[in-house]
């Protein structure tokens, strides 16, 4: 017989049952083949003396076992493993057991395009990629619409399957909110929401993009953008980006060459370089969309942040013949934790958009939705972005003034005309990864930008995020900064 009181333990500190635990085991043991087809199993009351428990745990283990087929008892004879079950080859045992194997036995092709750095704010201090400070957040604010969700209207309709494209009075807001400060002229109908600007993209590259087709970015441009492209199998061509934003008149000189479907653009602050599109060139590329019929994929991550002036209307109010699609997202204006982003586009692809969303997310967060819709409707976004504005311009000057005074011979800049970073290019003799490994052992958390040079060229630049740090906050990340970049212990002013 085998030795049943080695292989099966019974831990009755747990919260399952003990019977529970023993049929689970029997299984394991049925599955690893050291209980073969047909085995006889030992006596109720046999196991029981083994095991030290009562005879009816045995009872109502071998009858899980019973109905879940693993088993089957035979009149006057006993339980026997079930004879149906196909013959296993014990496996030897490895020198080390883990929860989950590592890898799979099976093939899976792995993405290239898809390595990219995952960013997560492990606190401390950061000069991030350009994020906001979730401080400002209106949380209260939200905390009050989400509990009006539960107070509003019929609960069968609140907490069932609601429009894929999402909730109704979110994208009546949104679209109101748009034509007012955009410029744009949209209905709801013209509005899909999603997780984050990033669900757009995807949607969109999706359903536009095809393996024969050619998809066209500034040669610096977002990683996040590039991935989507790449991963519809689609051929990527980038143009010059520079001071006035991407270089329209060698779109032109491609699109004469070979048919473009697709312009990936963030025409407002340019991503990573924060320059904005020049006027004549904004005309130019609606021309051109027109002229050779490719679609705009206008991405405007932080319009609600423009310091110079009023900000510059996107491309998405000049197109009168639908050839863009503008995405957006709260991320940035608000806090990443709130997934809300959104396509407006004409009527056909929203539609279309939505048909491909429903695969792979049947619909949003119906009540974060309403919550943030409520939020725009009371009029407490339109504060919070003005108080953030504020807070952020001020920011901007600061860190600006910062980085002149106390880092002006090891780094240059342009002092950003609107979003939450600046482009800031170091020294050419600067290794830029071992100085990020020296700021976070020093406690700042930057990037190194190396995702950010274009093929064969060395940038030696990086995003400096100031939006999310406090006056305090970016002094000290600027004292770190200065401590790592300066070999000796008074640099020069």
């Amino acid at each position: 017989m085998l030795p049943y009181a080695t292989l099966l333990t019974v831990d009755k500190t747990t919260a399952t049952p003990v019977f529970v635990q023993i049929s689970d085991q029997l299984h394991q043991l049925i599955q690893a083949g050291t209980l073969s087809a047909g085995q006889r199993l030992p006596g109720t009351r046999q196991l029981a003396n083994l095991l030290g428990v009562n005879r009816q745990t045995i009872v109502a283990a071998y009858d899980e076992g019973l109905v879940q087929g693993w088993l089957e008892s035979r009149s006057g004879s006993g339980t026997f493993v079930a004879m149906h079950l196909p013959e296993v080859k014990p496996q030897p045992l490895a020198e080390t057991e883990t929860a989950i194997n590592q890898q799979p036995g099976y093939t899976v092709e792995t993405h290239p395009a898809l390595h990219r750095p995952l960013l997560i704010n492990s606190g401390g201090l950061t000069l991030d990629d350009g994020f906001p400070d979730v401080r400002l957040a209106p949380m209260a604010e939200l905390a009050r619409a989400y509990r009006s969700y539960f107070r509003w209207g019929n609960p069968q309709q609140h907490f069932g399957y609601a429009d894929t494209k999402g909730h109704p009075l979110l994208r009546e807001q949104l679209s109101r909110h748009l034509n007012e400060t955009r410029g744009l002229q949209t209905t709801p109908d013209n509005v899909l929401v999603g997780r984050g600007s990033i669900m757009g993209l995807y949607l969109t590259c999706q359903t536009l993009l095809r393996p024969c087709d050619v998809a066209v970015t500034g040669e610096t441009t977002w990683a996040g953008a590039t991935m989507n492209i790449r991963q519809t199998g689609a051929t990527l061509l980038t143009v010059a980006v520079d001071e006035h934003g991407l270089d329209v008149e060698a779109l032109a000189a491609l699109c004469a060459r070979q048919t473009v479907r697709l312009v990936y653009v963030t025409p407002h602050h340019h991503y990573p370089t924060t320059v904005t599109l020049r006027a004549d060139r904004r005309v130019r590329l609606l021309q051109l969309a027109e002229q050779y019929g490719f679609a705009i994929l206008e991405d405007d991550y932080d319009y609600d942040f423009h310091y110079l002036s009023r900000p510059i209307l996107p491309l998405a109010s000049a197109d009168r013949n639908g050839m863009v699609v503008y995405v957006g997202s709260l991320t940035k204006s608000v806090a990443p934790a709130f997934r809300v982003g959104y396509v407006v586009a004409p009527t056909a692809l929203i539609d279309e958009l939505a048909r491909l969303r429903r695969i792979i997310d049947r619909q949003g967060d119906q009540i974060l939705e309403f919550a943030v819709a409520q939020l725009f409707k009371d009029g407490d976004m339109k504060r919070h972005f003005r108080k953030a504005l504020r807070t952020y311009h001020a920011r901007r000057n600061y860190f600006c003034n910062l980085l002149s005074t106390e880092l002006s011979d090891r780094l240059t800049f342009q002092k950003p005309d609107g979003g939450m970073a600046v482009w800031a290019q170091f020294d050419p003799n600067i290794d830029m990864p071992k100085m990020v490994e020296r700021a976070g052992q020093a406690g700042l958390f930057l990037s190194s930008g190396l995702t950010h040079n274009p093929p064969g060229r060395q940038l030696n630049g990086t995003r400096l995020g100031f939006a999310s740090s406090t006056e305090q906050e970016l002094e000290q990340a600027v004292a770190v900064l200065k401590r790592v970049l300066y070999p000796t212990p008074t640099p020069p002013r």
